[in-house]
């Protein structure tokens, strides 16, 4: 059994883990909070986007998206993980998601390049078997998700001009509520003519059409370029508010199993107490009462 100075330390450690999961649960729930904030303010970037496509698609004579075919031998894959841990299954959840949308894709390991943000989730798609290209660290706040998507950017470029692939894939977590998110892919190439086409038919918000003097190919280029960040901007945001989602639920069961472990912790340091100020006051009544006999053994004259 141990001693009641044993029992005061580790009531002592699970209340200091306990403030710990706490901090925790308050940071994962602030940056929760600020890139869904992100996310919100990203639809504004992306309607004005939208809307510059549409005024240089606005009456394109024989209208065509001049994307070269897919290579289906070959596919890039750009997956968000965490560097971090304690925040349960998340990199597991989307890397068996990437693995089985692979396996679905029929893609053979030597055509296929990845792009892995967080060092979880590359080292678990290395163990699944995945070879890993490159990795990024997972941005720490909002402003450092802006130089992340640029590096992720020209990496897919070099993919488009040296590997000749024209398949990219994000893969993401996406949240579903404070504390709940579920796995989400994105086909950034080829672009999805039909949702061009839509965006070119839309009709203008406004009584003046569009207009620009820009070469043609160098703004279309311009404007997919911004498509792209913004698509990995929003992965990247989702993916990372469903990271501190998922922490959040995971500081959550600790929270409760340490109240749990202190309340038991608690009630054994109690019930020990009480028995030691138990013994000690029969060690009180039983030297008391041997006084007391010692006392009446010298009055009757025995002893």
């Amino acid at each position: 059994m141990p001693s009641l100075e044993g029992l005061k330390r580790k009531i002592d450690s699970t209340k200091d883990l306990g403030s710990v999961v706490k901090t925790m649960k308050a940071l994962a729930a602030v940056n929760i909070r600020q890139f869904e904030k992100a996310v919100a303010a990203l639809k504004v970037y992306n309607q004005t986007v939208e809307m510059a496509l549409q005024a240089v698609l606005h009456d394109r004579p024989g209208f065509s998206v001049t994307a070269r075919p897919a290579d289906q031998g070959g596919l890039g894959a750009v997956v968000f993980g965490t560097d971090q841990g304690m925040c349960g299954p998340f990199n597991e959840t989307i890397v068996a998601h990437t693995q089985e949308a692979i396996d679905g894709l029929a893609v053979e390991n030597q055509g296929l390049r990845i792009i892995a943000v967080g060092m979880r989730a590359a080292n678990r798609l290395e163990d699944e078997g995945r070879q890993v290209q490159k990795t990024f660290a997972v941005p720490g706040s909002v402003g450092a998700v802006t130089p992340l998507v640029q590096d992720i950017v020209m990496e897919i470029e070099r993919w488009l001009d040296r590997d000749k692939l024209n398949r990219v894939f994000l893969f993401h977590c996406r949240p579903q509520s404070a504390a709940a998110y579920r796995p989400r892919q994105v086909r950034l190439l080829p672009v999805d003519r039909q949702w061009l086409k839509k965006i070119r038919e839309k009709p203008w918000p406004g009584n003046q059409l569009p207009w620009f003097s820009m070469d043609w190919g160098t703004l279309f280029a311009a404007l997919m370029r911004q498509y792209f960040f913004v698509s990995l901007y929003r992965a990247a945001s989702e993916s990372l508010a469903a990271e501190n989602a998922s922490r959040l639920a995971a500081m959550q069961g600790a929270e409760s199993s340490i109240q749990e472990r202190l309340e038991s912790l608690q009630g054994q340091y109690h019930r020990q107490r009480q028995m030691g100020i138990t013994e000690e006051l029969l060690d009180i009544v039983s030297g008391f009462e041997a006084l007391q006999a010692g006392s009446s053994d010298e009055e009757t004259g025995y002893g």
